[in-house]
C-alpha cells in the first residue's frame, strides 16, 4: 500500500474484489444502507475523482474514495472507545439532529467510525477508530470476534429459552447465530432476570428481536465487552484513547482472527453449566463389507422369526445377477431375521 493512502480493509483488498460503495460507507459509519444510498444519488461521492452513481463499486485501500471532497479515512490509526449513553445515536451524521456518538469525542480527533452499533436504546462499548482493516475483523461474523453484553428481561428465563439462545433464533431475516448465557440471576420476587450474553454478530436490534420472540423483553441491554477490549470503569457519557496496552492486544487480536488463531463460534459456544444434556439413540453397528449374509466372526445367527399370524412371510429378495457375498453386499434393508451384529457388551449371548 503506497503511503499517503488511506488504511482500509485489507481483508477486502486481498479478497480482490471491488465492494459495492453503499456497503463500504455504511461499514464506516456514514448511516444505513438507504442512507448512504441517498448520498450516492444526491452525488456527494466521488472515487478516484469521478462522481459514484448508485450501485459503483470501489477497491478498498486502492481507490481514492471521498464524501463531499472529504477522504473516507486518513492515515493514521485512531482508536478510541466510548460508554454510549440512551438516547446517543451510533452514526457517523444524523438527519434529524439527533446526538451521535461522535458529539462524544474532542472536535480535534479527526473523521472516525463507530465500528458497529448499538441502538439508540443500548448503553455500554463502542470502539470509534479510522481504521478499515480492524473494523472489518471486529465485524464480520465468519472471524468469530465476541460481543458481551449483560441483559436484563421481564420475566423468568427459563432452560428452553436458554437452548433457544444457544441454538439460534428465527428472526424475518434468517436464524442468528449461536449465543453463549452465563451468570443467570433470577428474582422470583420483581418477576425478572438477568444474564451475560455473548454473541458473535451483530444484527439490528439482535438481542431485542430474539428475546421478544421468546416472551422475555428487554429491560436494560449494556454492552461490557468487545473482543480484548472492556468497558472497564468508564462513566456512562465519557470517551477516551486507548493506552498502549490496549492498543497492541486489540491489534494482536485483530491479527489472529484474520489467521484464524483464535476458535470459531462453534467451538466457543457451550451450554451453561446445570442445563441437561439429551441422549441419543445407541448408534447401531455398521454392517461389514460382505456380510449381508455371513455372521461376523464365526458367530451364528439368529433364526429368521416365524411369521405373523394372519400375514405372509416378506419374500426374500433375490441376489443380483454376478452378485455373491461381496456383490451389493449392506444396500438395501437386511432381511427379516437377519439383524446386523451388535457389540459383545450389548447382549450375553446369541439365542438360537
Amino acid at each position: 500500500m503506497a503511503k499517503g493512502e488511506p488504511r482500509l480493509a485489507r481483508k477486502l483488498e486481498t479478497a480482490g474484489e471491488p465492494v459495492r460503495l453503499q456497503r463500504l460507507l455504511a461499514s464506516a459509519g456514514f448511516g444505513s444502507r438507504r442512507e448512504v444510498e441517498a448520498l450516492l444519488v444526491e452525488g456527494r461521492v466521488s472515487v478516484n475523482g469521478d462522481v459514484a452513481a448508485l450501485g459503483d463499486r470501489a477497491r478498498p485501500g486502492v481507490d481514492d474514495i471521498r464524501l463531499d471532497g472529504e477522504r473516507v479515512l486518513s492515515d493514521r490509526p485512531v482508536y478510541w472507545i466510548v460508554n454510549k449513553p440512551r438516547g446517543v445515536v451510533t452514526t457517523v451524521r444524523d438527519e434529524s439532529g439527533r446526538r451521535t456518538v461522535l458529539d462524544l469525542l474532542p472536535s480535534k480527533l479527526g473523521r472516525v467510525f463507530p465500528v458497529g452499533r448499538l441502538d439508540v436504546e443500548t448503553t455500554g462499548l463502542l470502539l470509534l477508530t479510522n481504521d478499515g482493516e480492524t473494523a472489518y475483523a471486529m465485524l464480520h461474523p465468519s472471524l468469530g470476534n465476541e460481543r458481551e453484553y449483560k441483559v436484563s428481561v421481564k420475566g423468568q428465563i427459563d432452560a428452553k429459552a436458554i437452548a433457544r439462545i444457544e441454538k439460534g433464533v428465527h428472526l424475518e431475516e434468517g436464524t442468528t447465530a449461536p449465543g453463549r448465557v452465563d451468570d443467570v440471576r433470577i428474582d422470583p420476587k420483581a418477576g425478572t432476570s438477568s444474564f451475560t450474553l455473548t454473541l458473535v454478530e451483530g444484527r439490528n436490534r439482535q438481542i431485542r428481536r430474539s428475546l421478544l420472540i421468546l416472551g422475555f423483553p428487554v429491560r436494560r441491554l449494556v454492552r461490557e465487552r468487545m473482543g480484548p477490549l472492556r468497558l472497564g470503569s468508564l462513566a456512562v457519557g465519557e470517551a477516551r484513547a486507548l493506552t498502549p496496552e490496549e492498543r497492541t492486544t486489540l491489534l494482536a487480536h485483530v491479527a489472529a482472527l484474520k489467521s484464524g488463531g483464535r476458535p470459531r463460534r462453534s467451538a466457543r459456544v457451550a451450554r451453561p453449566t446445570g442445563l441437561g444434556t439429551r441422549t441419543g439413540r445407541p448408534k447401531r453397528a455398521p454392517d461389514a463389507a460382505g456380510s449381508s449374509t455371513k455372521p461376523a466372526s464365526g458367530r451364528p445367527v439368529r433364526e429368521a422369526s416365524p411369521a405373523r399370524s394372519g400375514k405372509p412371510a416378506r419374500p426374500t429378495r433375490p441376489t443380483r445377477p454376478g452378485g455373491g457375498a461381496g456383490a451389493g453386499a449392506g444396500v438395501g434393508r437386511p432381511q427379516r431375521g437377519e439383524r446386523p451384529q451388535r457389540g459383545a457388551s450389548s447382549r450375553k449371548g446369541v439365542r438360537k
